[in-house]
């Protein structure tokens, strides 16, 4: 018997996955906490989450599942891991967390990226880090030096939440090149580490982690973890990889002009390409992906919307707290197709990359007390959403990324019929909903890598497409003319 366990630290909750290598199938999944997870935010727009929190979330989560199955714990190969990106985790040389997690949607060191971007120059930024430094780890924790500078003559390393985790299972602390360049700490035309961006920030080198491949035994479990979770001492962690790189994965999206998405707490469309083509305002991510190399360069060309879920989950608590999601989508059903002049930007949830690092805040537009109503908010909430990926993903056209399919796990704002239709039909592309999640991608990660699968191929031949989604042929002209009326509300606001 051959099972891998998968573990997605989420910033809303843990998940993990059970999978069976020999069936290709889960046999058991589960998360943790019950309801979100609580952000801290002590002023406006800050977010930080207790590190420790997510290890007793796994816990719970493993536990829980554990018991839905018959299976024996020992029988786990292998480990994978995939993470809420962009999150700064500190320790001191006794491995003890320093502070709360600064997370990836916390806007405070937005002015630290901009400085830097200024200071090391457009050109210097987009050809070796392929990002400006903008609001990601690195300008974290340039914050906290200048901020904090005791806590920071104390830290030993600094981690991604995903090596935070490993480090609870391994004892090691250890990142990877991926990792790397989502903190826009590596350059990819030297690759190597970025020397000009470290000495601008004033970050000595040896607060970086030593890196291991994405796939490859990157630690094995300490007795003490073992005993912990009920799992045999040196069972391997054989994967790591950022949330929206593994979701790419589980999707089986690696190569070149192939397209993933997702549209949990944040919504975000990741396309794989082999060049280097860069948006001049930097308002698109390029990371390294999971099968990224120097000799063979794949490259995870994102747009980032950072209220997705989120602001559909605020919209139902406000408009209809006590139905279900089921309820609430087909309360948003009611209302015709662009919803006679509403429009709501879904930018409350810190600043927007799109927007070039703006935090301009939610708004709703154009209401009329007199023929508005909930089913009305309901619907323009979810094809807000839908016309905030159209932006990035017009950005995302102007570097190369032509997307004609569209692959997304049959799960969050995807299960909503408006979203998607309204998605596929403004972006003219097809939508494959697949039956599948971030933690079965760790899993399967966790099996290519430490050699069960010897191959992508082999790994994902039990993957499942469920549904297609494609664009309203019919009714196009009425979405487009919403989109351009929702692109105009959002020129607006950022005069």
């Amino acid at each position: 018997m051959a099972y891998f366990l998968g573990i997605d630290i989420g910033s809303s909750s843990v998940k993990v996955s059970i999978f069976d290598g020999e069936k290709g199938q889960v046999i058991a999944s589960a998360f943790a906490p019950q309801t979100e997870a609580p952000i801290a935010s002590p002023q406006n727009g800050w977010a930080e989450q207790n590190p420790a929190d997510w290890w007793a979330y796994f816990k719970t989560a493993w536990q829980s599942a554990l018991r839905d199955t018959r299976m024996d714990a020992h029988n786990i190969r292998a480990i994978g891991i995939t993470y809420q990106m962009h999150g700064l985790v500190l320790v001191d040389k006794d491995l003890q967390v320093l502070r709360p997690s600064i997370i990836w949607c916390d806007s405070r060191a937005v002015p630290y990226g901009n400085r830097a971007l200024e200071a090391l120059g457009n050109d210097y930024c987009l050809q070796h880090l392929l990002n400006g430094p903008g609001n990601f780890t690195a300008a974290k924790l340039s914050w906290v030096k200048e901020n904090e500078p005791e806590l920071f003559a104390r830290i030993h390393k600094f981690m991604l939440p995903g090596d935070y985790v490993a480090m609870r299972l391994t004892g090691e602390v250890r990142t990877t090149v991926p990792g790397l360049s989502e903190g826009i700490f590596w350059d990819f035309k030297e690759n190597r580490l970025s020397q000009p961006l470290l000495d601008y920030f004033g970050i000595p080198v040896e607060m970086i982690p030593d890196t291991v491949p994405t796939f490859g035994e990157q630690g094995l479990l300490t007795a003490e973890a073992a005993a912990e979770l009920g799992l045999v001492a040196n069972t391997p962690v054989c994967y790591r990889a950022g949330d929206q790189p593994n979701n790419a994965l589980s999707l089986n999206v690696l190569n070149p002009g192939e397209v993933a998405a997702t549209a949990g707490t944040s919504g975000v469309v990741y396309g794989i390409s082999d060049q280097v083509c860069t948006d001049p305002k930097s308002r698109i991510n390029i990371f390294a992906h999971v099968n990224h190399s120097a000799d063979e360069p794949r490259l995870g060309v994102m747009h980032c919307t950072n209220g997705v879920g989120i602001q559909n989950a605020w919209m139902k608590r406000m408009i209809a707290p006590e139905k279900s999601y089921e309820e609430f989508n087909e309360m948003a059903e009611q209302a015709p197709i662009g919803c006679d002049g509403v429009s709501i930007l879904p930018f409350g949830n810190g600043a927007e990359r799109i927007l070039e690092n703006r935090q301009i805040g939610s708004s709703i537009h154009g209401i009329n007390f007199n023929i508005h109503n909930a089913n009305t908010l309901a619907r323009a909430a979810q094809e807000g959403v839908a016309f905030s990926f159209k932006y990035g993903m017009d950005i995302m056209q102007a570097t190369g990324m032509d997307t004609k399919v569209i692959r997304a796990g049959h799960a969050n704002m995807f299960l909503s019929p408006i979203f998607r239709t309204t998605l596929a039909t403004v972006a003219d592309a097809v939508i494959e909903l697949y039956d599948t999640n971030g933690s079965v991608g760790a899993a399967i990660g966790a099996a290519l890598g430490c050699g069960y699968y010897a191959t992508p191929q082999e790994a994902f031949r039990s993957l499942r497409k469920i549904d297609i989604v494609e664009p309203d042929v019919v009714n196009r002209g009425a979405y487009v003319e919403a989109y351009e009326r929702w692109r105009m509300c959002d020129e607006a606001m950022r005069r």
